[in-house]
């Protein structure tokens, strides 16, 4: 890639494979991944079970390496974790023995952020995320959904060029699951930071996301991408129009005849 074209995508997948080792012989987890993310862009994966969603995910991150190919996030060549990019798992991997706003801070405090200053970002993204009043609680204090809201605003608070989130609902019951799709919809909306997002559920990706991309049954490729042309501002009212309930269905089928080709 030469300098004229660095950073010309935020993300820039080119012929990514990925094959892990077993027993009896390499299993191929993604096969020749091509795929460009402009910024600011919610992107949405969509797929059959074992499709390689949270490898191609982790590849990006930088946790793990590609067996082919090459990641660049905004024209750097990925190596491994960095800068740049912030995580949100399905679990919430926060320190227990830290308060909301000591878990908010910490990615700021490794980054050698003074504390007044760490102490206002962690504020404002605490805010974002609705938890003012428990930025003294402890994780243990705290239900799963707003465990979630603090995993979402510390990555967001290292202010990354990059969010990446591995099905971070996925856990949570319909009413939860619900209020962060909203909370997760106005924090993108003020913030606008590119999001590379994971989800079993194809309603919440119709609903979130600017693109979706719906990846082949194992081993792992990209089927199709498609545009949702949806207007934002968005919210659980979207989910009753025509228009939202016609993708969702279009897409639902094409996701539905991959685990079809999957179960045979």
């Amino acid at each position: 890639m030469g300098t004229e074209n660095a950073g010309k995508y935020e993300i820039e997948i080119s012929g990514v494979t990925k094959s892990f080792d077993k027993k009896d012989g390499q299993f191929l987890a993604l096969d020749e991944v091509n795929l460009t993310v402009d910024k600011n862009e919610f992107i949405c994966v969509v797929g059959p079970s074992g499709c390689g969603k949270t490898t191609l995910m982790n590849i990006i991150a930088g946790l793990y390496p590609p067996s082919t190919g090459t990641v660049r996030v905004r024209g750097e060549l990925v190596t491994g974790p960095g800068k740049g990019k912030g995580v949100v798992f399905q679990q919430y991997a926060l320190y227990p023995w830290l308060t909301v706003e000591k878990n908010v801070e910490f990615g700021l405090k490794m980054k050698g952020v003074a504390k007044a200053e760490r102490q206002e970002t962690a504020r404002k993204y605490i805010k974002i995320v609705g938890l003012e009043k428990f930025a003294s609680s402890f994780p243990k204090e705290l239900s799963g959904g707003m465990k979630q809201r603090v995993a979402i605003a510390r990555a967001y608070a290292t202010d990354p060029e990059v969010l990446l989130m591995d099905e971070p609902f996925g856990a949570l019951d319909a009413q939860t699951r619900a209020q962060l799709q909203e909370n997760l919809l106005n924090t993108w909306q003020q913030e606008r930071k590119t999001c590379f997002f994971i989800t079993h559920d194809v309603e919440e990706a119709v609903l979130l996301s600017t693109k979706i991309i719906i990846m082949s049954a194992g081993p792992g490729r990209i089927r199709e991408i498609v545009d949702v042309n949806l207007p934002y501002p968005r919210n659980q009212e979207t989910k009753l129009t025509p228009e939202f309930n016609e993708m969702k269905n279009s897409i639902w089928n094409k996701v539905y005849k991959e685990y079809l080709q999957n179960a045979k």
